[in-house]
Formats: C-alpha cells, structure tokens, sequence
C-alpha cells in the first residue's frame, strides 16, 4: 500500500538484514548501501588505525542508544565528513531492526530517525528518505545501467564506457526508467553487440 513502510527496495528484509550487525542494526552499512547502490556515490574507506567495531568499546557501550555510541565517531574529524554523509541516510531506517522487521523503541528508547543530507533535505524515517531519493530518479537509473552493462560486458566498467551508461540512462528517462526500457538500452550499446570472448581471433 501506498503508507506502508515496506514499499520498494528500503523495505526490503533482504537488504535490512545484510546491512546490519549480527545482533543491531548498523545506520552506518545502510547508509553505505544507499549512497552505493542507490545514489551511485560509495563513501571512502576508513582511515588506517580507525576503530569501527562500537560493540568492543566499553565507553560507547555507557551510552543509551545506537545514536549516541555513533556520536562518539562523528567527533572524531578523520571520520566526521564520512559518517555526516551516511549516517543520516542509516538512521532514517533505524525503524527496522536488525532482521527488518518495523519497530518504534529500541530498548527503552524511542526510535529518532531524524537526520539531515547534505544537500540539505530532512529527514524523519524511511518515508522522507525514499521522498528524496525519488525525486531525483536518475541517480538511481544510472547506478542501475551501470551494473547492468557490468553483467551483460562481464567485466568491470571502464571510462570509456560512461557514455555508453549516460546514453542508456538519457534514453530511457522518456518512459520514466522502466526496466525494460533500461535493458533494450543495455543490448543496443556498442559494447555489448560488439563484445568478444577473452582470447578469440
């Protein structure tokens, strides 16, 4: 249904699970999955000597919520501009436990979703986090035509490849990014009609 929390890929169990810790939920992976998967801008790897493990940490374990242990992370500088990117988009799915399914405490504690993206956009839980995903569709397109093109080519993407991906996204827009739409783009690029096996003559 249209209100429902479930509805699209932020809904996904599936996705909820494998973003999460074996035992909590991790705002941090799922922001990661997001900007990856969905806005097509993978975040850096952490800084060499950072500590990512917030279960081992005696003082963060102190604090009452997943929020609060996390704060402790985004003081640190070195980690700051990373996590002011993730985070918001992780905790604005905070409202699905670590295995998906919907809760409203965690703990003793109310579930705060709220959170803010760089661009500026609020956020309060799953519904205004796919709001501002969606209005911007062709972040997601692109990210789509490029692992699409990456499986039919069997191989990874290249820079000169990019055009190809832009193309396929630009033409596919007039029917609102259908998938169909995006596969037919897929098969009509150079690469793929024109792909050879390693080691053929």
């Amino acid at each position: 249904p249209p209100d429902s929390p479930r509805r699209g890929l932020l809904g996904q169990g599936s996705i909820l699970t494998v973003t999460s810790a074996a035992n909590r939920t991790s705002p941090v992976q799922r922001g990661k999955w997001v900007l990856e998967n969905v806005l097509g801008a993978p975040p850096p790897q952490p800084p060499p000597g950072v500590e990512t493990n917030i279960d081992g940490d005696a003082a963060k374990a102190q604090a009452v919520t997943l929020r609060q242990r996390m704060g402790q992370d985004r003081a640190n500088p070195a980690c700051a501009s990373c996590h002011r990117v993730m985070d918001p988009l992780g905790f604005a799915l905070e409202n699905f436990d670590h295995a998906g399914k919907w809760r409203t405490i965690d703990g003793p504690s109310p579930i705060d979703a709220t959170g803010q993206m760089v661009d500026g956009t609020r956020l309060d839980g799953v519904a205004t986090l796919r709001q501002a995903l969606v209005s911007r569709p062709e972040l997601f397109a692109t990210v789509t035509a490029e692992k699409m093109l990456t499986y039919a080519l069997g191989r990874a993407l290249r820079p000169q490849d990019m055009p190809a991906v832009r193309t396929i996204t630009r033409d596919a827009a007039p029917g609102r990014y259908t998938f169909s739409s995006l596969v037919l783009g897929v098969v009509r690029t150079p690469q793929f009609q024109m792909r050879t096996k390693a080691g053929a003559l």
